[in-house]
């Protein structure tokens, strides 16, 4: 008798918190204040929009603005003597064809980009322009005071981190820059230089959200994060084709797909007033798919095309 009534205990407690989990699932604001970003962004140009000129050049950003972009993605390093620049490869030779670092090198003597640049994220299409330079963060910040920017942190790197978030005070955009990085250890340090920036998911923080998902415990948990920004899993070995050789499997590409891609996750995160950015959408059918699951916003690497979709489809 005994055991009986500590299973029906047991039982109403499981069903207590299932019913509790699902109600504040849907209602998140019962426990938690909205966050109130100064931005909605949902046209985001992947490096500026690599695809329609050379990537994280003045010229990308620029035409990336004038065709209605509403956020700038790209990514920064750091100069022998102490620049911070624009530019996703901590390598040049890809980008330039030189073999050497940017940190090795002044920066009056970085290379021009090449002429043409293969897309990362659209294998086989090349992207041209007339700006090859290596540009300043800081020329970025003075030419698109208003326009919010993604900056994404590969390097742990203190220097850098500190320049860039000083950077971000001198020029007040405190609001409409978002800290971005895949490493937990690079984020701890950004957010301690500037904790006042928007940031994003680490890939740690991204499977400890979708851990509390799955366990139903995410209603119950604060959360800092103001963006979610995921691969959009369909373009990988698509349009992209990734070095880990894990993710060149389809059935790990699918699993991935079947985990992060739910609705009902990316529901709840909005309604806590946070942005879900997936990317890099450069056809069509990624952009219908990535909206129709629930994103906020597209990050593409054809900011034109972007743009025509959104007027042929307002209502996404």
């Amino acid at each position: 008798m005994e055991a009986e009534v500590e299973v029906g205990v047991l039982v109403g407690f499981v069903i207590l918190y299932i019913s509790c989990s699902l109600y504040l699932m849907h209602n998140p604001l019962v426990l938690h204040k909205k966050k109130r970003l100064a931005f909605y962004s949902r046209h985001i140009s992947h490096r500026g929009g690599a695809g329609e000129r050379i990537e994280n050049t003045i010229e990308a950003f620029t035409h990336a603005v004038n065709v209605g972009t509403e956020m700038l993605e790209l990514d920064c390093h750091l100069t022998l003597d102490g620049y911070v620049v624009v530019c996703h490869d901590q390598n040049l030779k890809r980008q330039t064809g030189f073999d050497v670092d940017i940190s090795m090198v002044n920066f009056k003597d970085l290379p021009l980009y090449r002429e043409r640049m293969e897309v990362t994220f659209s294998v086989g299409q090349y992207s041209t322009g007339q700006d090859r330079r290596i540009t300043l963060l800081e020329d970025v910040f003075k030419k698109f005071p208003q326009m919010p920017i993604n900056i994404e942190v590969k390097q742990n790197n203190d220097l850098l981190i500190q320049k860039v978030a000083s950077l971000v005070k001198k020029y007040d955009r405190d609001g409409i820059t978002v800290w971005a990085s895949d490493d937990s250890r690079i984020m701890a340090k950004c957010r301690k230089q500037n904790p006042f920036m928007p940031y994003s998911f680490t890939v740690r923080r991204g499977i400890l959200l979708l851990a509390l998902f799955y366990t139903g415990l995410l209603p119950f948990c604060p959360l800092g994060e103001s963006l979610l920004q995921f691969y959009l899993p369909s373009v990988i070995n698509s349009g992209y084709n990734p070095e880990e050789d894990l993710l060149k499997r389809r059935l790990v590409v699918s699993l991935i797909g079947k985990l992060t891609m739910r609705k009902s996750l990316f529901k709840h995160l909005v309604k806590r007033g946070m942005q879900v950015q997936l990317f890099v959408c450069n056809t069509e059918q990624d952009i219908a798919e990535a909206f129709a699951v629930g994103a906020t916003g597209v990050m593409s690497d054809y900011p034109s095309f972007l743009s025509d979709y959104l007027q042929k489809h307002p209502a996404v």
